[in-house]
């Protein structure tokens, strides 16, 4: 079977499926405050679509899985989902991306069912900040979800921290200093322009190089790693001394397209061949119909852009193609 290879030669062997648009949080950079209105259940991937739809996706080279949502952890047949995927024997890595509110009731049961490794969104140290950006959550619930995974082996952590100028870029070395004593990859990813209309984003975006000033700051020292297991662009680092590693994602200042190897499935069926532009096909109505499903999906990834440009987004400068009229929750990131 032929590999999914688009034009610029990137052959896609990931993919992270979003299976529910719901989420118990509303964090400031995912959702506007009042919420968003939530797909009908009807409307939603089932669970035998998403293990239909990877049965076909594995024949043309798709080895690695990321659930995400929303919140992917609200599903209640999550551990199904995860246990159907993990069955397909071309299946190398299955991961998932969480908020951890529900981590420390389901983690021993994601693992057993074949979840691979965990990802873990957290955005601030302090109980009080980490409501505010998450609007409503407990940080507490996020501590216990992280030591669940530990005990039960899902390795390895990585958590995902979206720095936010204003409110928690004064944590950056609270985050590094997580890492001392602690085998786990904190990540920080810059403030997109995903979903938001005009340049308000800006006003929280900042450059991830303010990590490294930051480190000089404090007279310490750190060397560069070789990439953590996983399927993510992060560039990855260790403070001297440390027991855990950091990564930067930074997709605006410095894109990572030129090695993108990621397809995205929306919660309602849409195939995603770029995260930032709007185009998608709905290849919901062909799971059943294996020849024309991989037809559309290649026709996605022929689409592909070189880049997406978030960059020029950053400067102001006119883009080639139409940004997603999508949130973050709502495709997964």
């Amino acid at each position: 079977m032929p590999l999914l290879t688009d034009r610029f030669g990137r052959v896609h062997d990931y993919i992270r499926i979003s299976v529910t648009d719901r989420c118990n949080l509303r964090c400031v950079y995912c959702m506007p405050e009042e919420g968003l209105k939530f797909l009908p259940h009807e409307k939603v991937l089932s669970q035998d679509e998403i293990v239909d739809f990877m049965k076909i996706m594995v024949q043309f080279g798709i080895r690695k899985v990321r659930l995400t949502g929303g919140e992917p952890l609200l599903r209640t047949d999550i551990v199904e989902i995860v246990r159907g995927i993990a069955s397909i024997p071309e299946i190398e890595d299955i991961a998932v991306t969480t908020n951890a509110m529900y981590l420390a009731k389901k983690a021993a049961d994601l693992k057993a069912a074949g979840l691979t490794r965990i990802n873990v969104s957290l955005d601030s140290l302090h109980e009080d900040r980490f409501r505010s950006i998450t609007r409503g959550g407990r940080l507490q619930k996020v501590l216990d979800g992280i030591k669940r995974a530990e005990e039960v082996g899902l390795f390895p952590i990585k958590l995902n921290v979206v720095l936010i100028k204003g409110q928690n870029d004064d944590e950056i070395m609270d985050f590094l200093r997580f890492t001392q004593n602690k085998d786990i990859n904190v990540r920080f990813i810059e403030y997109m322009p995903i979903g938001h209309a005009g340049n308000s984003w800006k006003q929280k975006y900042m450059s991830l190089e303010t990590i490294f000033e930051r480190i000089r700051e404090e007279g310490l020292e750190f060397e560069s790693v070789e990439s953590i297991r996983g399927n993510g662009p992060s560039e990855n680092y260790r403070l001297s001394g440390a027991q855990g590693t950091f990564g930067l994602i930074h997709p605006v200042s410095a894109h990572f397209c030129a090695n993108c190897n990621r397809l995205r499935l929306t919660a309602d069926g849409y195939i995603k061949a770029c995260l930032y532009w709007d185009e998608e096909m709905n290849i919901r109505p062909l799971i059943q119909k294996p020849d024309e499903l991989i037809e559309l999906v290649q026709k996605a990834i022929d689409n592909k852009p070189e880049n997406h440009e978030m960059a020029l987004k950053l400067q102001d400068e006119v883009t080639s193609h139409q940004p997603t009229w999508r949130r973050m929750s709502q495709i997964g990131g």
